[in-house]
């Protein structure tokens, strides 16, 4: 199944100033960008045909690709001044590289890439910034068995701050977190089929246009997931992930732990 990435946002809450024109899925988290983070999730399970959608910063991510160095995540021989590698990374992905625009919505993105996705029925979208150790055959599964026109994934809502109940004198009823209340956002990962392109108008947005419309028809699947999901939205964010990964502690990394998934 192919995969769909967006990744040409400017990403303003991850720069460091003017001059930084690297695209928000280019942010490190341990030797690799996010993005080879998301991608290696989904050739884990067999889904190795990537379409990126570039747009802002666009060099940075074809270059990584271009001049991709195996020997950074893979074990390797030096034998005669040659490097004889024990594995691989990418060597059996398919990427395609296609320019998006610049200041396009998510939407007008995904409809600039259509061409690409002829003759798939049903196929795989991700934000390039978010990662999460969802099951992603079960995902799949559940929508597949579905009359649904799309399936995003969703998770309880990650603020810390507090909702506060309180009458009209402004006697407080109740305190409670966010986290705890029955609210669900969108978690980033989508399994769509060709319908959601009946929605999604000229410079649309994909959530707000496809999946509202399609919310409305009731052909829209949610799939709740209260497992690990970490946004990359902030500078603070990209660096808990990053010392997380120096410790050890990658739970999105099921390709370090689990036997690959095969699948039909």
């Amino acid at each position: 199944m192919k995969v769909v990435l967006f990744c040409g946002g400017y990403g303003m809450r991850m720069r460091n100033g003017a001059a930084d024109d690297v695209p928000k899925p280019m942010a490190m988290v341990g030797p690799r960008p996010l993005i080879w983070h998301v991608m290696r999730y989904y050739a884990h399970f067999g889904h190795t045909e990537f379409i990126l959608c570039l747009g802002y910063g666009a060099a940075h991510i074809k270059n990584f690709f271009l001049n991709y160095q195996e020997t950074i995540s893979n074990d390797f021989i030096l034998r005669n001044g040659q490097a004889e590698l024990l594995s691989t990374d990418i060597a059996d992905w398919t990427i395609t590289f296609v320019q998006t625009g610049i200041e396009s919505p998510i939407g007008e993105r995904l409809r600039r890439v259509r061409p690409y996705l002829e003759g798939e029925e049903m196929f795989l979208a991700n934000y390039a910034d978010v990662l999460s150790d969802v099951p992603l055959p079960d995902m799949i599964e559940r929508f597949s068995n579905s009359d649904t026109g799309a399936s995003m994934m969703v998770v309880p809502p990650q603020s810390s701050f507090h909702c506060v109940e309180m009458d009209e004198g402004g006697k407080v009823g109740s305190i409670t977190a966010v986290s705890e209340m029955p609210l669900w956002e969108n978690g980033g990962y989508f399994v769509l089929r060709q319908e959601v392109f009946d929605h999604i108008p000229e410079n649309g947005d994909l959530v707000a246009d496809g999946c509202g419309e399609l919310a409305k028809r009731g052909r829209l699947l949610a799939y709740p997931y209260r497992g690990f999901w970490k946004p990359t939205d902030t500078v603070k964010e990209r660096a808990a992930l990053d010392y997380a990964y120096s410790h050890g502690e990658r739970p999105w990394a099921l390709w370090e732990k689990q036997p690959a998934a095969s699948i039909a």
